[in-house]
């Protein structure tokens, strides 16, 4: 009888084309997993996962969830596929779940997390999982400007999809921002995100930081839903999702 499983994944984007499958090329996350999955069933797997994490980008526990007919336990399927993954992807956790279980429709919000480097040196050991910045940007000025950003709106602005036939309102309740140490890190949490959004935000967001555009200009971000009016995509390498959240 077939199973269903919720898995907890973590992995380092670096070297792959996101999580979701990619024509011409094996090298995504949902291909890996599926890939081992199907060997152990001697059958496709299909793995689902909470979201679709772009190229580059890295996660400390994506959720995903498979059907499975093993008479393996969850622990030897985690052992199994921590056996022949890639060292580069980890299956941290494996559950049953209910049978309605669904990663990415019973989600109810997610944390990102966007790390830069603001020290002198260069970030050589990290130099995959920051953005390295041309000096130090004003925090205030960031969080004064995030503060616009805070609730239900119409993020059009901050989506990199021109298509996107979707509604594009999400709903953002935190943004917050720190340095620690040579490190500035941005924590955003909401319902859901648009494509490239959160990238899209900390680049606008730190152009605020150096003084090129001013906080209030997010308002008329909003309000003129106009992508080519907000800030660069910061690289994929500074960000990691988090979490995922469920009832």
């Amino acid at each position: 009888m077939k199973r269903n499983y919720r898995l907890t994944v973590s992995y380092d984007g670096t070297r792959y084309f996101g999580w979701e499958h990619q024509p011409n090329t094996d090298m995504t996350i949902q291909g890996k997993i599926e890939t081992v999955l199907s060997r152990l069933e001697n059958r496709e797997v299909e793995v689902l996962g909470a979201g679709r994490t772009d190229a580059g980008v890295h996660a400390k526990a994506m959720i995903a969830n498979c059907f499975l007919e093993t008479a393996l336990s969850a622990s030897e399927i985690k052992e199994y596929l921590n056996k022949y993954l890639p060292e580069d992807i980890a299956v941290t956790d494996v559950a049953e779940a209910g049978e309605r279980f669904h990663s990415r429709y019973n989600a109810i919000g997610k944390t990102y997390r966007y790390t830069c480097y603001i020290g002198n040196s260069k970030p050589v050991f990290d130099r995959k999982y920051v953005y390295a910045l041309d000096g130090r940007p004003n925090i205030d000025r960031m969080k004064s400007a995030a503060a616009y950003l805070i609730g239900e709106h119409d993020f059009k602005a901050f989506c990199s999809n021109p298509k996107m036939k979707k509604s594009t309102v999400r709903c953002v309740d935190k943004i917050d921002i720190l340095a620690d140490g040579d490190y500035l890190i941005f924590t955003f949490h909401g319902s859901g995100f648009l494509q490239h959004m959160v990238r899209i935000l900390t680049g606008t967001l730190l152009e605020v930081g150096f003084g090129q555009r001013t906080p209030e200009n997010m308002l008329e971000l909003l309000e003129e839903k106009d992508r080519t009016k907000a800030g660069a995509t910061a690289p994929a390498c500074g960000l990691c999702l988090m979490q995922v959240d469920y009832h």
